[in-house]
């Protein structure tokens, strides 16, 4: 997953590192971005009123509680900083619209969504099919049921329209109609009673994933529809289900670059197989939170890990530094960098923490495996899981657990479902029904906390200087520093293994520390092979400190905490003038921007400048803080 680093509210996807060789050397990769895995995309016929319960439910919970029994930055091993500056009090994410993600794309191009027209070849092509009573066809009353039916507002599955006039040319304008204007429903033709019915039809469900339609593909056109996704509020999968959803296809025709978090303003690029940008672009028209443009034709689709890395917007509301405070942290990230750590949303937001359940796969303990993910846990994040666990509990019938979610798609509803096909005796089967990423998140967050833990505990015994015995990248290969090498080479050269089978670690305490850290949770370092292939590490390695490219800031005043301070690609399309900011405000906040490469995490840039605890739960204090 191309970390675009927002702490987000949701469920976590990992990515998977290299499976590696047969055989450990002093090559190993240097940490990369993940293979395209289409298994996590794959889809479940969910009954949409199943869906909104579950949202309205989770909408009456209290956030706050929720993250009571969350994770804080010492319990993962994020301890140290870079520089001596004093922090500074600010409150990050206050509004999803104070964090702002644009892709940077492999040819180092910033991803902005700036143009909703359709392509040139496109447009001529619907020009020529010469339709122009097209949306005359319906009547008002009409338009109003088949909007309400697209939306699932409407408590009938399907809408009959009278074909007054019965030629086939007026049926087929009827269908045409229907189906350009509001796309995600189908039509058939029926006779009732001696008349003729255009039946239009929601093709979400069952039969329509099954056999998606069939269009007309010119030769001389790419294959793939390539178009910038803006997002609000809303993650990658959770947007490209919903495309799926209206557009009639499995979420696997669709490729992108890298995922997004919820809980942010995102612009990535996304590409789908044959489907035009004019059925794409009449999304617009009834998508929520979601914006689709800058349509073109390709030959390819995207691939994970063909990113450069993003572009960050982000506000930092109600900070209590100077100026010159401000302006020493900023100076010192833009020189010098911060500690390369992984990010909050790593570990989960439970109070049973990923890495804990990885570290119970990679021990091969399958029962606990089980007990992690489904049982009782303080400050559950939604209702209907609290009574899923409960009844796990109460009686191990998967079948009565999986009754209590009303959205199957969770990883508890997978877990569940597969129990109650292969039973308890098969785990190792049943939990290979969770997506494949989402299975590898687990282990790889814990290969995240020993990274965390012994990169404080690195710089804690050397600083910041490279010593004897550190590790530097040859190419792809690691490097052992002697003194004397050691004295040719920058911080920002070191880098730190994550564990596995293909990689060799620092010579010095520091290595054998990894040994004692790995025997103390039962795993042996020197075999990190898994009868499961899948769960086999091979390792990687990760740099120390990263230094942002393309930083700027400056401190803004503003007095009302619900009013936007950043102006997005979509309110600049919709000629929205810019937020204006008060020279003598009420409260201060600190917009600033940078890059960063990818699998770096963009928390913990602002946890270098603030000198503050970046977790959900801290922030959550903060905001309840200021808000009482």
């Amino acid at each position: 997953m191309a970390e675009s680093d927002s702490v987000s509210m949701g469920e976590k996807r990992g990515y998977p590192e290299d499976e590696g060789k047969d055989a450990p050397s002093k090559k190993a990769k240097v940490e990369e971005e993940p293979k395209n895995d289409t298994s996590v995309d794959e889809p479940e016929d969910n009954d949409p009123e199943e869906e909104e319960a579950g949202r309205n439910e989770e909408d009456g919970e209290s956030f706050a509680d929720m993250m009571k029994h969350g994770l804080t930055e010492q319990d993962v091993g994020i301890l140290k900083y870079v520089s001596d500056h004093q922090g500074f009090s600010g409150i990050l994410k206050e509004r999803y619209s104070d964090f702002v993600v644009h892709e940077i794309n492999n040819q180092g191009k910033v991803v902005h969504l700036d143009d909703l027209s359709i392509p040139v070849e496109a447009q001529a092509a619907v020009e020529a099919e010469e339709v122009p009573t097209e949306c005359e066809a319906l009547t008002d009353e009409q338009k109003k049921q088949l909007s309400e039916l697209q939306l699932f507002k409407n408590k009938e599955d399907n809408v009959s329209i009278e074909v007054v006039d019965d030629t086939k040319e007026n049926r087929t304008l009827l269908h045409k109609a229907i189906k350009t204007q509001f796309p995600g429903l189908e039509t058939k033709t029926e006779e009732i009673d001696g008349k003729k019915f255009i039946v239009a039809y929601h093709t979400a469900g069952k039969k329509a994933l099954a056999a998606p339609r069939k269009h007309f593909w010119p030769k001389g056109r790419g294959s793939y529809c390539h178009f910038v996704l803006y997002k609000e509020n809303k993650d990658t999968m959770d947007a490209i289900n919903v495309l799926s959803k209206f557009l009639r296809l499995r979420p696997n025709m669709f490729s992108y670059m890298g995922t997004k978090d919820k809980r942010a303003v995102t612009v990535q690029e996304i590409a789908v197989l044959k489907i035009t940008a004019e059925r794409l672009s009449h999304l617009n028209k009834c998508l929520m939170n979601l914006k689709l443009g800058n349509f073109s034709y390709k030959n390819y689709p995207l691939k994970l890990g063909g990113l450069q890395g993003n572009h960050f917007t982000v506000i930092l509301r109600n900070i209590s530094g100077t100026d010159e405070q401000v302006n020493h942290a900023m100076k010192s990230l833009k020189e010098t960098g911060f500690v390369n750590y992984y990010g909050m949303q790593r570990f989960g937001t439970t109070a049973v923490p990923t890495q804990h359940v990885g570290r119970a796969i990679l021990k091969n303990d399958w029962s606990q495996v089980v007990d992690l993910i489904l049982k009782p846990r303080p400050g559950a994040e939604k209702e209907f899981l609290v009574r899923c666990r409960e009844e796990w509990s109460k009686s191990q019938d998967p079948e009565a657990a999986l009754k209590k979610l009303p959205n199957k798609r969770c990883v508890e509803g997978q877990l569940l479902r597969g129990l109650s096909m292969y039973g308890k005796k098969d785990i190792v089967t049943a939990f290979g029904l969770i997506p494949r990423n989402n299975r590898l998140m687990y282990i790889h967050s814990y290969q995240s906390v020993v990274w965390n833990v012994m990169v404080s505990r690195r710089i804690e015994a050397f600083g910041l200087k490279p010593v004897e015995g550190d590790l530097v990248l040859k190419g792809t290969t690691a490097h052992v520093l002697t003194e004397e090498e050691a004295k040719s080479y920058s911080i920002h050269d070191v880098v730190m293994p994550l564990p596995g089978f293909d990689v060799i670690y620092p010579s010095h305490h520091i290595g054998e520390g990894y040994r004692e850290l790995l025997s103390a949770d039962g795993l042996d370092i020197d075999n990190m092979r898994h009868k499961v292939k899948d769960y086999s590490l091979s390792g990687a390695y990760r740099r120390i400190l990263v230094r942002p490219s393309d930083v700027s800031w400056k401190v803004v005043q503003y007095d009302d905490p619900s009013v936007s301070l950043v102006h997005t690609d979509f309110e600049k399309l919709e000629n929205k003038p810019a937020p204006v900011f008060n020279k003598e405000g009420k409260y201060n906040a600190l917009l600033m921007e940078f890059s960063l490469p990818p699998s770096t995490y963009a928390t913990m840039a602002i946890r270098e400048v603030l000198k503050l605890d970046t977790s959900i739960k801290k922030q959550t204090q903060l905001n309840t803080t200021w808000f009482n």
